[in-house]
Parts: structure tokens; C-alpha cells; sequence
């Protein structure tokens, strides 16, 4: 006879007995990147941290992020008991104050008019802007540490968003069917090579964004251009020190492309900037080829962390002066 293994008991937490206070206890542990890093994991985006109690007019935001690899504002707005009417009229007045297109309200408990309140706001706001809630658990097993649990309750609807975007853009729903599909099949390619770049929710766009570096500022990102008939790896820089640090790397040029072979600076951006490596002639849309090109973008994705890992880890930006 097997032996019956012998399991723990879940014992679920209230959040309160872990977090004193909304503002000077569970803010300041989700502002912590690890504890966003499991947030943005479980709606699907990158979240890098911008401020704490962010002022909008005579109010304050409790945390204001970006997206990674767009910039685009994320606030978050928390609490610590059953969601209430007060507390909706905040993320309203915070999301138009800082011009945020993702909204994502947290808490223990959601009543079924607010969750409802968010569903009609996903379908009937504005193209891109974006409204997620989610419910924050505490669990442990036995006598055992607590842990967190988030767990989405509403957000966009993915179809809707996709549909609405194609007939602005291309007209064309079923090419972001095929990002869907690429991403997807580019995913398993990324998971078989193991390593330390993280997979990725695929998308319905023709780019994805990673943060295998650790540093705020700078990601790497791959994409698709079928137009151009050709794929893209890059170093993406962001934020207030781009161009410093853009100065700073450029001085590493010849070591950088003596091992990562001929690349494109792009200064054109008004703030960002981005080194980029091309592959022509791949057409994503050509199935067939996929393999070769999700083996391309793998192994270069990997090489630029080689290279410029050890580069950004020690970078600091410059001044225009002193290039």
C-alpha cells in the first residue's frame, strides 16, 4: 500500500492582521518591485515604479507607475476594506487628473455593483483606457508565514479591446489574431532555451517588452514589422536619465558592436531612445518561417543581455557637455 502523503491546511488571513494601515503599511509593501512584479504577473504588464502618494490637486494617489515599454501611466489605488463609493470617485478623479490609461483598484472585497461598475466602464470608456480589479488575499499553510494572493476580478475584455483597435488601425481583427498566434509559438521557443529573460503574456500587438536587466530604465523588447518585411531586438531606455545614459552607452559603441555585430543608435525619439538590431527579410506572417525567427529573436535577445548586461549594470548617465 502507498503511503498517504500527509498535506497542510490553506487558513486564509485577514489583511488587516498583516497590513496596520492602508497607507503606512500596505502601500509601502506593494511599492516594493518584487510585490509589483507579482501584481503586474497577474494582469499581465510590466510595472515600473514612478512615485508614493502622488499629489493630484488637494488629493493624493497612493502609487503611480508606468508600463514598461510604453510609458504608459499605471495608478493604483488601494485598500484595506470592502470597496465603497469614495474610493471609486478617487480612481476617477486620479485617472483623469494624471492622464493614466490603466486603472488598477485593489481590495479584500469587491461588492457586485462596483465589480459591475468596472465592467461598464471596460466597455464603454474611451479606446485604451483600461480598468482592472483586483482582490488582495492573504493565505498560510498551518503555522506557516503568510502569503499574498491577487486574483483579477474584472478587466478589459481582451476581444473587444482587439477588435476596437484593428478597426481604428488596420481594419484587419484577424492580424492581431496573428500576433496572438506568433507571440504565443515565440513563447515556447523562449521557455525550451531556459534562462534568465522571463516569458511574457503574448499580445495582440507586434511587440513584446522584457526587464531581465534589474534597473529602472531599461528594458529589452523584440518586434515585427510586416510592412518593412523584418524583425527587431533592441535596448529600450526610458525615463528621465535616457538620453544621460544613451550618452553613457555610446561611449561602449565599439565593444558593444564588436560582439553584437553592426547596430542602429535612434536619437529620434523626443525622450526615449533605443539600440536596435534588425533581421530582414522575415515575414511574420509567413508561418512557416516562424521557427527561424523565433530562434533569431531568442538567441539575439540573449546576446544583447550577455553583452550590455554587465554594461548597464554599472552605467551612469552623462551630461551633454561632457560626450
Amino acid at each position: 500500500m502507498s503511503k498517504v502523503p500527509a498535506l497542510g491546511k490553506l487558513v486564509k488571513v485577514d489583511p488587516k492582521s498583516v497590513w496596520s494601515h492602508e497607507a503606512h503599511s500596505f502601500t509601502p509593501w506593494l511599492a516594493q518591485p518584487e510585490n509589483l512584479a507579482l501584481l503586474g504577473e497577474v494582469i499581465g504588464i510590466e510595472l515600473e515604479l514612478e512615485a508614493v502618494e502622488q499629489s493630484v490637486g488637494p488629493f493624493r494617489a497612493d502609487i503611480l507607475c508606468k508600463q514598461v515599454g510604453t510609458g504608459h501611466w499605471v495608478l493604483i489605488e488601494n485598500q484595506l476594506e470592502k470597496t465603497d463609493h469614495g474610493h471609486l470617485g478617487q480612481i476617477l478623479t486620479y485617472a483623469a487628473g494624471l492622464e493614466a490609461v490603466i486603472v488598477i483598484w485593489l481590495s479584500p472585497q469587491f461588492t457586485d455593483e462596483h465589480r459591475a461598475c468596472l465592467d461598464w466602464l471596460n466597455r464603454f470608456t474611451l479606446k485604451g483606457l483600461n480598468f482592472f480589479g483586483v482582490q488582495i488575499e492573504v493565505w498560510r499553510i498551518g503555522e506557516s508565514m503568510s502569503a499574498p494572493r491577487f486574483n483579477v476580478v474584472s478587466q478589459p475584455n481582451d476581444w473587444a479591446v482587439s477588435v476596437a483597435e484593428a478597426s481604428a488601425s488596420l481594419g484587419k481583427p484577424e492580424t492581431l489574431q496573428t500576433h496572438l498566434q506568433y507571440w504565443g509559438t515565440f513563447r515556447e521557443a523562449l521557455i525550451a532555451h531556459g534562462g534568465h529573460i522571463k516569458p511574457v503574456k503574448p499580445l495582440a500587438q507586434n511587440w513584446l517588452s522584457f526587464s531581465p536587466f534589474g534597473r529602472t530604465g531599461f528594458s529589452l523588447s523584440a518586434a515585427t514589422n510586416k510592412e518593412l518585411n523584418r524583425l527587431k531586438v533592441e535596448l529600450y531606455l526610458n525615463g528621465k536619465d535616457a538620453q544621460g545614459f544613451f550618452r553613457a552607452l555610446r561611449k561602449h559603441q565599439a565593444k558593444i558592436e564588436a560582439e553584437l555585430g553592426s547596430l542602429t543608435w535612434n536619437e529620434k525619439a523626443a525622450k526615449d531612445r533605443n539600440v536596435i538590431q534588425y533581421l530582414e527579410s522575415a515575414n511574420p506572417t509567413e508561418k512557416e518561417d516562424w521557427a527561424r525567427q523565433h530562434k533569431w529573436l531568442v538567441e539575439r535577445l540573449y546576446a544583447f543581455l550577455k553583452v550590455l548586461g554587465p554594461i548597464v549594470k554599472e552605467l551612469q548617465p552623462i551630461g551633454e557637455e561632457e560626450v
